[in-house]
């Protein structure tokens, strides 16, 4: 080989963002003038600068060329070695081309940022935003995140807790923010918040955010509500200061007219003569209480053709007739029967006293409840629906609360075709006439857990089902 070279310093350091400088020296040991181009090699060529780009030598003569490095601020330049390597080529003698090599460390430093998306979240139960740690340092971060606010009002429940983030990367930690209390009635309130990335031996990162939680009934609402109470107040007092007199002279003259058409019983002697006649129409049948079975026989045996009409019940059986007959064959305690009316399949049976009402794992989305009362002075209810426009990924209450006396049917829900899925429905018992339990299954979940409402704790009703905007309930029991 004609050509002797080296690097001085064979080793280097450099801050990124700075530069530095390594000479190389080399001889033409031939025996002719040669030329000798310069190229650099490795992963740092990009930030390397070789002046000049060739040197022309005479024999046994020596040169001398300067390598710059300058690697910038950005993860690109990651920290540690760089080997590197300088091409020379002679031009007199292109094959003996030779590759001196070195090394370079490029020593590291660490940028985080931290972002919230969104910023600002709405909700009533919970808000759900999202954190994003940026590494624009050149080694890998290692961080962990923490929440806190003034008054310890919410509760943070933070996934991934730890993240390791490589250089030019982000990582994004999700996050549950849930109010500690409920906001029952009025407007809506600012919950501001912050959000801390802490690593290791250096001051936390701290993000700033806001929740805003909303009331669980809307202020329109409450005001409807409350306008309503009024009314009902303002009518039971006209009611009991100018109730009517109503007589009962009817009610007596019906039950005296009925006791005198009774017939006389039959004989066992006139029996049999009896069954073969019709009876007279000018005399008016008796009450069903008062039958008896050989009456019976002959009304039976009556008739021009000799054949019976049956009357078939064609009335439909609600809630309300269900629980009136459950209260019937047991007055002892309270009762309650439901239904549900499922996407496709219109109303189910009714059910009560916590037997299970709709498809468990069906899949089959209910619209509207139907439910009655005996022995409990009545029940509330209003249904919680899917929202189109939610943002916050929660449902809404589209309708007021429905109310019902005892043996009375209350509707909450729609049956029209394009009507919104419940995704859940509070429930209570009036005028702290004990309380209401319920349990509920949730599409794709389980059976939630059994829960009460506590009639004058500030807990009077009981919620059944999800408040998230892209599930609904299936099915659900109910006692009391």
């Amino acid at each position: 080989m004609s050509l002797w070279t080296s690097l001085e310093p064979a080793s280097a350091t450099v801050d990124p963002g700075d530069s530095t400088t390594v000479r190389l020296r080399l001889r033409n040991t031939g025996d002719v003038v040669d030329e000798y181009r310069f190229e650099t090699v490795g992963s740092l060529a990009p930030w390397t600068v070789v002046e000049p780009q060739s040197l022309r030598l005479y024999p046994g003569t020596t040169g001398t060329a300067e390598l710059t490095f300058s690697p910038p601020r950005t993860p690109d330049a990651t920290a540690g070695p760089h080997p590197y390597g300088v091409r020379i080529t002679p031009t007199e003698h292109p094959e003996a081309t030779s590759v001196p090599e070195g090394n370079l460390t490029v020593t590291p430093f660490t940028e985080v940022r931290a972002e919230l998306v969104p910023p600002t979240v709405k909700g009533r139960f919970r808000g759900r935003p999202s954190l994003a740690v940026d590494n624009l340092g050149n080694t890998k971060l290692t961080a962990s995140a923490s929440g806190s606010d003034n008054g310890d009002r919410l509760s943070y429940d933070i996934h991934p807790s730890n993240v390791q983030v490589e250089p030019g990367r982000a990582a994004f930690v999700k996050m549950t923010l849930k109010p500690r209390q409920i906001i029952w009635f009025g407007s809506e309130e600012a919950r501001p918040y912050t959000l801390a990335v802490r690593r290791s031996g250096v001051a936390p990162l701290e993000v700033a955010g806001t929740y805003v939680q909303r009331s669980f009934l809307p202020r329109r609402l409450a005001a409807f509500l409350g306008t309503l109470v009024a009314l009902a107040i303002a009518f039971v007092m006209i009611w009991i200061a100018y109730r009517p007199e109503v007589r009962t002279d009817a009610t007596e003259k019906v039950q005296e007219a009925g006791i005198a058409t009774l017939p006389p019983a039959p004989s066992p002697t006139s029996e049999a003569s009896k069954a073969s006649k019709a009876p007279s129409a000018d005399v008016a049948a008796p009450p069903a209480a008062t039958e008896t079975p050989q009456a019976n026989e002959a009304v039976a045996g009556a008739g021009s053709d000799g054949s019976e009409k049956k009357e078939t019940d064609t009335q439909e059986r609600t809630a309300a007739t269900a629980v009136q007959q459950r209260a019937a064959k047991d007055p002892s305690g309270p009762h309650i029967c439901y239904r549900v009316y499922a996407t496709g399949e219109g109303w189910s049976d009714a059910v009560c006293d916590g037997e299970t009402a709709g498809t468990v794992g069906g899949g089959t989305p209910l619209k509207a409840v139907n439910i009655a009362v005996s022995g409990t002075h009545g029940t509330s209810s209003g249904a919680y629906a899917h929202d189109p426009a939610s943002t916050s990924g929660e449902g809404h209450f589209p309708d007021p609360w429905a109310n019902a006396a005892d043996g009375v049917d209350n509707y909450v829900g729609s049956t029209k075709k394009d009507a919104p899925n419940m995704l859940g429905f509070t429930i209570n018992v009036d005028g702290g006439k004990g309380a209401v339990c319920q349990s509920a299954y949730v599409h794709n979940d389980a059976w939630l857990a059994l829960a009460c409402d506590e009639p004058g704790t500030g807990f009077d009703f009981t919620y059944a089902g999800t408040h998230d905007n892209d599930s609904w309930i299936e099915a659900f029991r109910l006692t009391v």
